[in-house]
């Protein structure tokens, strides 16, 4: 049962509060961190840059990834950058200024002690990846390069040849990799974690699922780092890898974490338009080149013509209409919502007319090819092998799609859960972006926690909890073993005629027509009114062929549709209750005269935070968001 949200923000100036923080935090005695035990899950940039922090402080790390490869998170899809306050442009940059650009984004819905601090470690974590050897691009005399993405004026975002994410990753993998051969990490690729064990009230130890011989087994530790990412693809069809899901932290949720905000879900507005029904994953095209492509649709609606046969006085370039300061520059919730309603005026352009175009024209003729080629040529090449367009000669076309999630476990502000020593860090919290995430920070964010706050904040839990030995057969793991063998026998004993896929692609469709760009109540109490009877017909209908002591992969999907098929649910009451437009959630109901997000400051300014009930509505609880240091103001980008 929760009682109080206690966030732990530290009281003082907002420039002070991490260093205090920091100083009062108790520490573990470097004889005493070989005895206490980590358990770490995800091994993308959080949980790569957490586990190999921990072991090269000294503790004993036990690492566990579905991937057959630490390096194959799906952080290493994104592509385009990571911020960070170096004001090597001297444009204007600060760390007040990303920490004020972060709380605007996010549209006032998120914690300024958290924000500021991830602004003010920003800097930091640029100095680590190039002390680990990231290759950033760099100018002609080696000062490292900058670029801009949606929603500020200024060139912050530091960015890799290829895929910026990969390149970060393989640093952080680099550093894993030694503490593995140091002996202060055991990796267990190929293990996906099914369920959390709770051992009187605290966070002790998993239940985890070897995924190649279907081996089940109990890991426990004196605390548990949960790293596992975001749940957009609940949507079905999203940018996200195709493995990404929502399972490691639901289950949590359903041992007592509070998951907050869940309705808070991003839709990149850079995206390869999805083609056929049975098309299982979107391909996300890196925000950078909004830096120089412009979006246009024609004018009149139902214009078939070729793009190179629409004059420049047929086209709409919608972006820079109606936010003429930041034109192709507008944040990803704002970029969205009006590449949507361009589509929906019936202007869209392609086969089913879910598409603008993103076009480079302009810039190759000012600059040449080959400078666009240097910047983008790794996208255009991979645009070019999906579509069989050069969008060197053509404009790309491009569609919104769900990307990142903003909503996530609750934490305070060290990191930690509504359960005691279970900590959360990345995608899978909540904490750091609000109703809508800037692009190329949740790199920021991941290594940020990963490498520069974690390691203080679990050494503090570790040496003031009470923590005695847990036995892999005490009374908690043996129930929490029982609910994982229990769940896999009902998959398998269902022998019904459908695919969980089938299943995936219903609720998916639901959300993305009623809880993805916008919302409105009617369709939040369909799809509500829905839910029940699809997840009654999983159960009944579901088909997974195959046994549970081998390689399975339909058994691990439908574990995770399951999943979605409840999370769906917390999802939508999320969106319902908060009656009001901020960020990434628009309410239908809750806009201005021209189609404008309408925040509700004097009911919602509040981190929703729900409480499991079994078989019932979930129990919300508010943490009040306090702003000291800025004044909320309505976002204007126009």
């Amino acid at each position: 049962m929760i009682t109080k949200l206690d966030s732990k923000i530290p009281s003082g100036p907002l420039e002070t509060k991490w260093d205090r923080h920091r100083f009062s935090e108790k520490l573990v005695g470097p004889n005493n961190k070989r005895k206490l035990t980590v358990i770490v899950v995800g091994t993308g940039l959080a949980g790569a840059s957490a586990a190999s922090t921990l072991g090269q402080l000294g503790y004993q790390v036990e690492c566990v990834c579905f991937h057959d490869s630490p390096r194959r998170a799906h952080s290493i899809a994104a592509q385009g950058g990571i911020n960070a306050a170096k004001n090597y442009q001297d444009d204007g940059d600060s760390v007040g200024r990303l920490f004020y650009d972060t709380i605007k984004g996010g549209d006032f819905r998120s914690r300024e002690a958290n924000v500021y601090r991830l602004a003010q470690i920003s800097t930091q974590i640029i100095d680590q990846c190039v002390a680990l050897g990231i290759p950033f691009a760099r100018e002609y005399g080696g000062q490292l390069a900058n670029r801009s993405f949606g929603g500020v004026q200024v060139s912050r975002t530091f960015y890799c040849r290829g895929q910026t994410g990969q390149q970060l990753l393989l640093g952080a993998y680099s550093a894993l990799c030694w503490q593995i051969e140091r002996g202060q990490i055991t990796m267990h690729p190929r293990t996906e974690m099914l369920d959390l064990i709770v051992v009187d009230g605290q966070a002790r130890g998993i239940v985890a699922r070897d995924l190649i011989t279907g081996r089940i087994s109990v890991y426990t530790a004196h605390a548990v780092v949960l790293a596992t990412g975001g749940y957009s693809n609940v949507y079905y069809l999203s940018t996200n890898a195709s493995g990404s899901n929502v399972t490691a932290t639901y289950r949590a949720w359903k041992q007592g974490a509070a998951f907050a905000n869940p309705c808070f879900t991003q839709i990149h507005p850079t995206a390869i338009p999805p083609g056929d029904a049975y098309q299982a994953k979107l391909t996300l095209m890196s925000e950078s080149l909004r830096n120089d492509g412009r979006l246009w649709v024609p004018k009149l609606p139902a214009d078939t013509r070729s793009p190179h046969d629409i004059s420049e006085g047929e086209r709409d370039y919608f972006l820079e209409r109606r936010y003429p300061r930041f034109g192709n520059l507008a944040p990803r919730d704002i970029a969205s919502r009006a590449v949507k309603a361009v589509c929906d005026e019936g202007r869209g352009v392609g086969p089913n007319g879910h598409g603008v175009y993103l076009d480079f024209a302009g810039v190759i003729e000012q600059q040449g090819l080959e400078v666009v080629r240097e910047r983008y040529g790794n996208l255009f090449e991979m645009y070019h092998r999906i579509t069989g367009e050069d969008a060197y000669r053509a404009p790309m076309r491009i569609y919104p799609a769900p990307h990142y999630t903003m909503g996530g476990l609750w934490v305070d502000y060290n990191l930690m859960s509504t359960i005691p020593g279970l900590f959360v860090i990345g995608e899978a919290n909540f904490a750091d972006h609000g109703a809508n995430r800037l692009g190329a920070s949740s790199l920021m964010q991941g290594l940020a926690d990963g490498y520069f706050i974690l390691p203080y904040t679990i050494g503090h839990y570790l040496a003031t909890a009470k923590l005695p030995p847990v036995a892999e057969d005490h009374a908690q793991a043996r129930a929490a073993l029982h609910r994982v063998t229990s769940r896999i026998t009902r998959l398998l004993d269902a022998k019904g005629g459908r695919t969980a896929a089938s299943f995936h692609r219903e609720v998916g469709r639901l959300l993305w027509n009623h809880c993805g760009m916008s919302r409105n109540e009617a369709g939040l109490k369909l799809t509500l009114a829905s839910i029940p009877a699809l997840r009654d017909a999983f159960w009944r209908e579901v088909v997974v062929p195959g046994s549970r002591d081998a390689f399975n992969q339909e058994l691990e999907y439908a574990g995770r549709v399951a999943d979605y098929l409840e999370f769906a649910e917390l999802l939508c009451h999320d969106a319902l209750h908060r009656q009001e437009s901020c960020g990434a959630h628009f309410r239908e109901e809750h806009q201005t005269g021209d189609g404008e997000p309408r925040r509700d400051d004097s009911r919602f300014a509040h981190v929703a935070a729900w409480e499991c009930q079994e078989g019932t509505i979930p129990i919300l609880h508010k943490e009040p968001l306090a702003f000291e240091f800025v004044q909320p103001t309505t976002r204007s980008y126009q």
